[in-house]
């Protein structure tokens, strides 16, 4: 066997070093741990998303959490395909029909490119630059979009919504102070309300509204959407074009850091845009903010000293590192954590103080490039594994998982705990593992790039072994093992990189490699990513498709099991949910316990013409107590005088999918009947007909 080029770079300096032949490391039984962390749903997972092993189980479980989040928060549209919701279920402020916010656009981004399915993201960028971009809120849209093409190569998909990534960018002109030459915006409508800068605002009398000011936040979403901009432009041959964005990134750049510093606090902040009684146009806030680390996570901040030294308040336990996370705003400012909004008696979201897992991820972003291509002393990667570690832990409500809006910093424990907190997709983790603890850095060349950011052995942070594999990178599947002392999978010991099976790289130690990966073609418009449409879904409440069900016939109940939506977390339901069946013993059954014991439930599906139909796909959600899956099922159609049935009976599974098929029929209308347990009831949390 011919010696592997190993190519090692450390902060951009190239040595190529000859490792010695060894075996690949066993695979990871993928089928096995879908199955135990995914139970019936595993099939969605198995040839969808990287897997990953490690010595910490608590990483693992949390991992793989955020992939079942992720599949919980994609809606399907039917013809307008899949997006990616914050909230699993409706809130007031989203954008109707479709239940979508822009807000968390790039965590849904950051997280999706890895999937090996590339219909989700391929999908949600195509509906948000359609129409589901309203800049209710700022985002980093563009910027997300070129990090997707970094993973998957696909410069045809990543170029497509140029146009509109350019009118887009200059509709924030009417945020933009040309005096100043930076962008401003009100803290709501950068989904961080009751900030510093709004609280003072208001004479700390509120601070929901109001606040304008110039920000770190708007201004790195707006560099990074320039450079993404700039790049793709360049991917076009569009010279002009790259350099006018390529300009604006460098212009925003250079004020960020001349107008947004601040010597005395040492710190990014904000700039107020508002002029009253309480605070004064270009006064800078009075303290320091979570938002102030952005610059990092987007490039944006120079490789300087005096801005990396911004970093010991993160780290300082009495400044913005809190016990069990980071805090958005320090202990110091006066309205710190002082509750002011509420829903009924229920705290509200603010930014005040609790951590938030959103700038959390943005944040722990930030800290792996600072470790990764930044030359500086002030964070190390025992700090980077501790922080990481620190926010999976937010996502354990005892032994349960469940990621909520905010927690306090001092005990880790949910604040605003409503309803619509369950299960919140505003942030990202399954990206840090990729790219921080395993550290895979995407690339636009033909080069693969691993550097993990994991401390030395005898840190107590450490890791002494992981495995990451069935990861999509520019058309390959590759996978990045690290043992400590070769133990854990029986070979040599090191960092180890494999590219469609065959190892390609190795050193001894953790160190930053660099291979090469030619380029494979990946699905485009002449060659599409399988696309199939759900005809029974139905956003507006109301029109055709219609549902209709046995029982338990209230319009939401009802409406519920064609909303396109698919989870399975009991905390919320979702779904048509049944009238409970009376036992057989029981005595007369009362009105609101009907259908009679004997009779089948159904739920049926009008879609108001004739269709041609083939499949159907069936969620069942059962929780051990109450709602059960049925035994047995049935696909019935209407031929205009009676429900006919479509092949035979099937056996539904619990908190997974069914899939049903027959010859192709057309009807306009199709039912799934089924036996209900005595003194149990169903919930049908989704029906869909292909």
């Amino acid at each position: 066997m011919r010696p592997i080029l190993r190519l090692s770079l450390l902060l951009g300096a190239a040595v190529p070093v000859v490792a010695a032949p060894a075996v690949t490391a066993p695979p990871l039984d993928t089928h096995r741990i879908a199955r135990d962390r995914f139970g019936n749903d595993a099939p969605w997972y198995e040839n969808r998303i990287p897997f990953f092993a490690s010595a910490d189980p608590k990483l693992d479980a949390v991992y793989y959490y955020r992939w079942s989040l992720f599949r919980a928060h994609q809606r399907d549209l039917g013809a307008d395909g899949y997006i990616s919701t914050e909230f699993l279920d409706d809130v007031g402020w989203q954008l109707e029909p479709y239940a979508s916010l822009n807000d968390a656009t790039g965590f849904h981004l950051g997280e999706g490119r890895w999937l090996r399915d590339r219909r989700f993201a391929d999908d949600y960028i195509d509906f948000m630059y359609r129409r589901g971009n309203d800049r209710h809120f700022t985002d980093y849209m563009a910027d997300s979009v070129y990090g997707r093409f970094l993973v998957d190569g696909d410069k045809a998909g990543a170029i497509r919504h140029l146009t509109a990534m350019r009118r887009l960018y200059a509709a924030w002109n009417d945020h933009f102070d040309t005096s100043k030459g930076l962008y401003w915006v009100e803290p709501l409508l950068d989904a961080t309300e009751y900030t510093i800068s709004s609280i003072d605002a208001s004479g700390g009398k509120d601070g929901f509204r109001g606040g304008d000011s110039f920000r770190p936040s708007i201004n790195a979403y707006m560099y990074a959407n320039a450079r993404a901009i700039a790049r793709l432009s360049t991917l076009t041959g569009d010279t002009a074009g790259a350099a006018e964005y390529d300009a604006r990134a460098a212009a925003i750049k250079a004020r960020v850091q001349a107008s947004l510093w601040s010597e005395p606090l040492g710190h990014f902040i904000d700039r107020y845009k508002v002029d009253n009684a309480f605070v004064k146009y270009w006064a800078p806030i009075r303290g320091r903010e979570l938002v102030g680390y952005l610059p990092w996570t987007f490039d944006l901040a120079d490789d300087d000293a005096k801005f990396a030294a911004a970093w010991t308040h993160l780290l300082a336990r009495d400044g913005l590192g809190g016990p069990a996370g980071m805090r958005t705003v320090e202990p110091s400012y006066e309205h710190y954590m002082r509750q002011y909004r509420y829903e009924g008696t229920a705290p509200e979201c603010q930014w005040n103080g609790p951590i938030w897992p959103f700038q959390t991820t943005q944040v722990l972003a930030g800290i792996a490039n600072l470790l990764d291509h930044y030359h500086q002393s002030t964070v190390t990667r025992g700090d980077y594994m501790r922080l990481l570690r620190q926010y999976a832990a937010l996502h354990y409500q005892g032994d349960r998982l469940d990621l909520e809006e905010d927690y306090h910093p001092d005990t880790g424990r949910p604040i605003v705990g409503l309803a619509r907190s369950h299960h919140y997709f505003h942030s990202g983790f399954a990206d840090l593992i990729l790219t921080g603890l395993v550290g895979i850095r995407p690339r636009a060349d033909d080069m693969l790039e691993v550097n993990p950011l994991l401390p030395g052995a005898a840190d107590p942070q450490g890791l002494a072994w992981f495995r990451m594999q069935d990861v999509p990178y520019h058309g390959h599947n590759i996978a990045v093992t690290w043992d400590v002392d070769g133990r854990h999978y029986g070979g040599t010991p090191g960092l180890t990189i494999e590219i469609d099976g065959r190892r390609v790289a190795h050193s001894p130690t953790l160190s930053r490699l660099v291979v090469p990966v030619a380029r494979a073609a990946v699905p485009r418009r002449d060659r599409p990513i399988d696309r199939p449409i759900d005809r029974a879904v139905q956003l507006v409440r109301g029109a055709f498709p219609k549902g209709s069900a046995s029982g338990a016939t209230d319009a939401e109940n009802v409406h519920d099991a064609i909303d396109g939506r698919v989870w399975f977390f009991p905390e919320l339901a979702n779904g048509w949910s049944s009238a409970k069946v009376p036992a057989a013993s029981s005595s007369k059954p009362s009105p609101q316990s009907s259908p009679k014991p004997s009779a089948p439930q159904w739920y049926a599906v009008d879609f108001g013409k004739p269709v041609t139909v083939s499949r159907a796909e069936l969620a069942f959600f059962a929780d051990g107590k109450d709602f059960v899956a049925p035994r047995s099922l049935r696909i019935q159609i209407w031929d205009g005088t009676r429900w006919t049935p479509l092949g035979a009976p099937a056996t539904p599974v619990a908190n997974g999918i069914t899939a049903v098929g027959w010859t192709p029929v057309s009807t306009s209308k199709i039912r799934v009947s089924f036996p209900q347990a005595p003194a149990k009831r169903t919930r049908l949390v989704e029906f869909k007909v292909f």
